[in-house]
């Protein structure tokens, strides 16, 4: 019912074909800022290693800045990115949250004016990237951006007018961090895990429904384990729908080894042009809470095992690195990129 094939990959041929393709022929132009401007912080890359829980965001433009997709060349560009840094906006003093939408559309009026690409067509070939829910929007003032340009956030939930299926991508959510964690083919002696805080009906429902359950261990509190114990010591791991339906736990349960349970509703996950989530998550409806024990303990031990091998398989595609690995986290958004951009390119 859940799963349709074991294959990670929709086509592994053509993605690898593709993938190919990409690696030689996608080029990114950057508009470019002076170390001394006074937005410096906000235009160009970090200069430590991304951290946080928005760190998506960082690392991506970090990584971007010094790989070979990069020309110095509009002419030759078949993408140019807009590299205002929505989470970095949120915090700095003279914009906040309440002028996030403002600094937006001066950074758009002056890219206009200053060069003639945006209005060459409409912003069609520009990109951004935000992890943070405030994203979401950021571009009311610019409705360009947003109607025609590529966004590459986190929040990627059909609920949110600003998010435009297809032409749009998910980024997935990711905490930094390097190498395995310690067992990962350790013993599984729970069904089920979800911890986080009661911020949505979906969590509530949640909550009602299996609170007091033997083998569906549901936290709102304190933990007396580790959270990384927990999730290395579960089956499946829920990513259940909070405020946004965006969290960092899909990257928690596939770097500990544990198969995501996804409830949330109309939502893009990242890379589902490339990768099938059905071989290695199971996607439940949020009206079918009640049923998440059937449906789980109905998985069959051949059906685990494919979602379980397909879940190791899949954690190098939601990894980050400063120095980008193939098929990485940074690679799988650039082949996003890859696949929306124009077939011809326009001319100045």
């Amino acid at each position: 019912m859940y799963i349709n094939n074991k294959e990670l990959f929709h086509d592994r041929d053509i993605f690898l074909k593709n993938y190919k393709d990409m690696n030689r022929t996608l080029k990114i132009f950057i508009y470019p800022h002076r170390k001394d401007d006074p937005f410096a912080n906000i235009l160009l890359p970090v200069d430590s290693e991304p951290s946080g829980n928005y760190a998506s965001e960082s690392y991506f433009k970090k990584v971007l800045s010094s790989s070979h997709f990069v020309t110095a060349d509009p002419s030759a560009a078949d993408l140019f990115f807009l590299s205002f840094s929505i989470a970095r906006l949120r915090h700095d003093p003279r914009v906040g949250i309440d002028g996030i939408q403002d600094f937006v559309r001066d950074y758009i009026f002056n890219v206009s004016r200053k060069y003639p690409y945006w209005n060459r067509s409409g912003g069609a070939d520009h990109f951004y990237v935000a992890c943070h829910s405030i994203g979401r929007s950021a571009m009311e003032k610019v409705a360009r951006v947003k109607l025609n340009a590529i966004q590459i956030v986190c929040s990627s939930s059909y609920y949110i007018s600003s998010y435009v299926a297809h032409k749009d991508a998910s980024l997935p959510q990711i905490w930094p961090r390097e190498g395995d964690p310690p067992n990962l083919a350790r013993e599984r002696s729970k069904l089920a895990f979800f911890a986080g805080s009661i911020n949505s009906p979906v969590r509530e429902k949640l909550l009602q429904v299996w609170k007091n359950d033997s083998e569906i261990s549901v936290h709102f509190g304190h933990l007396s384990t580790s959270y990384s114990e927990e999730l290395l010591t579960s089956k499946f791991c829920l990513h259940v729908k909070g405020f946004e339906v965006n969290t960092a736990r899909i990257g928690d349960a596939l770097y500990n080894g544990c198969v995501p349970v996804i409830i949330a509703n109309h939502y893009d996950l990242p890379f589902q042009d490339i990768i099938n989530w059905n071989s290695f998550s199971i996607v439940i409806a949020t009206l079918d809470i009640p049923l998440l024990k059937k449906i789980l303990q109905g998985t069959s031990f051949d059906e685990f095992s494919i979602l379980r091998d397909n879940v190791l398989k899949a954690r190098v595609h939601f990894q980050w690195h400063l120095s980008p690995v193939d098929y990485d986290a940074f690679y799988m958004v650039m082949y996003e990129l890859w696949l929306r951009r124009s077939s011809t390119r326009v001319l100045a």
